[in-house]
């Protein structure tokens, strides 16, 4: 890295048009901060793979035209009810969706990290969505003496893994603690971008307490301090969710208009989180 930290307008504008963005769910540290600047930059046909699920996150970039196609095992509000921009597209047919599951995601993910093409994963078989991915293969276990049918998942590459994590250092180390997706995720990516809640005073990697769960710099591309970078969602250790603002949001996205006006009013809402 040839500095430390960048802004997070310069951050998001290493994410071009078009790229395979992997994000994380809502518990794993969300860049919410980052994905307003992402909006305002106004980058547009992504591929986002939603690292299983998401919810305000992908919510939000789909309801801004930022989206083209959704990879996930699903995007939902969890007790605040549907996604509704992701519902609405989906109703439209205004963006693509590439169905999975939780465990697909994460195996093929370990497969880019490894370097391997593909993955093999068992429970897929009959189920609606493997009669509807072309791109998953079924083959005899070569190892076994009878039939043994298994999938075969393609390895998963993201062009880009955007994430917010509690710490990072003038190093260019971000500590996710025991946010092992996120580890995974940075591993498989050809490029990692992380914002960071606080900053520490040393290195991450040298430190015993801290580098089990440390993404060193070497798989880290760009790291920019923001403070409450999560906002309204939570960050494990920090702050709990802002439920009053995930259901205010929830009310004004059912329609288009809510959206946009609500969208109006928070893209710029970096400095009004608790």
């Amino acid at each position: 890295m040839t500095e430390p930290f960048v802004s997070v307008d310069k951050l998001v504008s290493r994410i071009p048009d078009r790229a395979l963005l992997a994000l994380p769910k809502d518990s794993s540290g969300v860049p919410m901060a980052a994905t307003r600047a992402l909006i305002r930059r106004g980058v547009r046909e992504l591929h986002i793979l939603c690292v299983p699920v998401s919810g305000l996150q992908a919510d939000m970039l789909i309801g801004a035209g930022c989206v083209a196609t959704v990879e996930c095992g699903g995007v939902g509000m969890d007790e605040f009810g549907l996604a509704p921009r992701f519902r609405d597209a989906v109703q439209q047919g205004a963006i693509r969706i590439v169905d999975s599951t939780c465990p697909a995601i994460y195996a093929a993910l370990q497969a880019g990290e490894k370097g391997n093409p593909f993955a093999p994963l068992r429970g897929l078989i009959g189920s609606d969505v493997q009669r509807h991915r072309d791109d998953w293969l079924i083959i005899d276990n070569p190892f076994a003496g009878e039939p043994d049918p298994i999938v075969l998942l393609p390895a998963i590459r993201p062009d880009v893994a955007l994430f917010h994590a509690r710490l990072g250092d003038r190093h260019g180390n971000v500590w996710v603690g025991n946010r092992r997706e996120l580890i995974t995720v940075a591993h498989a990516a050809a490029c990692s971008l992380a914002t960071v809640e606080d900053l520490f005073d040393g290195d991450l990697v040298a430190d015993e307490r801290y580098v089990a769960g440390t993404i060193p710099a070497l798989y880290v591309d760009a790291v920019a301090h923001a403070p409450n970078g999560a906002w309204p969602l939570a960050l494990t250790g920090r702050y709990d969710r802002d439920r009053r603002a995930l259901g205010d949001y929830v009310a004004a996205a059912r329609t288009r208009a809510g959206f946009d006006a609500w969208l109006a009013r928070h893209l710029d809402a970096d400095t009004v989180a608790a």
